[in-house]
């Protein structure tokens, strides 16, 4: 068995507030990561922090991006466990998709409708939660999520939630063993980098 994440986030951002206003829910994005780390993390967001309106495929980390921007971002992180199958092929499509994200576009029509329960759908086109909702249904993790899917339909999944508080924190209030925590720091370290060369 593996483990797989689902991690609900607030960010706080203008379009984040709008559908928690519509929703009256607490989070208004969701990401799926393959790590406990959230290295691995990914979703249908911003490509730019600062650009609300040009998003698609991103990978995301709490240290950079969007969520370092925005760094009062509250969250919930849930463990789902999956067979070794499922993560592969998990995995697989989110790679997939990845290597052809010049192809998807942010479903930001949709992402308004869906704030009163309307779905607008187009080809390649997005949103957080039909992101994470098609690749758990491609990796035949779970089938059946509503049609207008939003981030807390997300907590229906079979799940251990591990944490709630600032993702910032994140790292600091979640116990790791030392492998993991050796983890941490060399994708700190290759963070640091990135954002120095960037």
């Amino acid at each position: 068995m593996r483990s797989i994440y689902i991690v609900l986030t607030m960010t706080g951002t203008l379009v984040s507030r709008i559908v928690k206003f519509y929703t009256k829910k607490e989070y208004g994005h969701v990401s799926i990561a393959l790590d406990k780390e959230l290295e691995r993390m990914y979703s249908f967001g911003r490509l730019n922090p600062y650009n609300t309106f040009i998003g698609g495929f991103v990978h995301e980390y709490i240290h950079s991006g969007t969520f370092y921007r925005f760094r009062n971002t509250t969250c919930e992180v849930l463990r789902v466990r999956v067979t070794d199958e499922q993560y592969a092929k998990l995995e697989q499509v989110i790679l997939k998709m990845e290597a052809e994200k010049e192809k998807y576009k942010f479903n930001i029509p949709g992402l308004f409708a869906v704030s009163i329960n309307k779905k607008i759908s187009k080809e390649n086109h997005l949103y957080c939660a039909e992101f994470v909702k098609l690749v758990l249904k491609e990796a035949g993790i779970i089938d059946g999520l509503p049609e207008i899917i939003k981030p807390e339909h997300f907590l229906v999944l079979p799940h251990k939630s591990i944490y709630k508080g600032f993702l910032r924190d994140y790292r600091y209030r979640v116990k790791f063993n030392e492998k993991e925590l050796k983890q941490i720091e060399k994708a700190k370290l290759k963070t640091k980098t990135k954002r120095k060369y960037s």
